[in-house]
């Protein structure tokens, strides 16, 4: 039999392994799911994948970039301190009211890389590419404040009842962009 050629089936298992992720966290990731959810056979997904950590290496990264593209955006679009600090704060509203299950499965992705080291240097990098860039505009001390800040923040959100309060984010963003 005559093999199909797919170009695109790899990354569509990855998209699927993301979908995966958010609807039924890291722990319902498996290659079967995901071969399920992509709608390819299963052995497509051990051929471009040979272990569920690679797999998770690939979700992670391609995340890692859409995010940053948006987060690169919104810096892109700020003058001040003060603009940026309320050009985070909103970006982060967004992405609480309106992406809040990709911020969650984005969240899951980096908190497996506390069960999975492979996970940790893919995990740094979105931490690394936010202080750098936000060191383009500060001190890299500062930096690093405002991307604990953000995660912080993220997190109470996620993990609690309490509703995203955009004024208070920007308030402690300024405070901390301005020194």
């Amino acid at each position: 039999m005559a093999r199909r050629h797919d170009p695109g089936r790899r990354q569509r298992i990855v998209d699927a392994a993301i979908r995966v992720i958010g609807a039924r966290g890291v722990e319902g990731l498996s290659h079967r799911t995901v071969a399920a959810e992509a709608d390819v056979p299963l052995g497509s997904t051990t051929y471009h994948f040979a272990t569920l950590d690679e797999l998770l290496v690939a979700a992670l990264r391609q995340v890692n970039r859409s995010t940053a593209d948006l987060f690169d955006q919104a810096l892109s679009a700020t003058g001040s301190e003060d603009e940026l600090a309320a050009g985070i704060a909103a970006l982060m509203g967004r992405w609480l009211h309106r992406e809040r299950t990709g911020v969650e499965r984005e969240y899951e992705l980096y908190l497996a890389a506390l069960r999975k080291p492979g996970l940790r240097p893919v995990a740094a990098e979105w931490t690394e590419h936010v202080t750098g860039r936000l060191a383009e505009r500060t001190d890299p001390d500062t930096a690093r404040a405002v991307s604990a800040l953000v995660d912080g923040i993220f997190l109470q959100v996620l993990l609690t009842e309490v509703p995203y309060d955009e004024a208070y984010a920007r308030e402690m963003l300024r405070r901390l962009l301005r020194g």
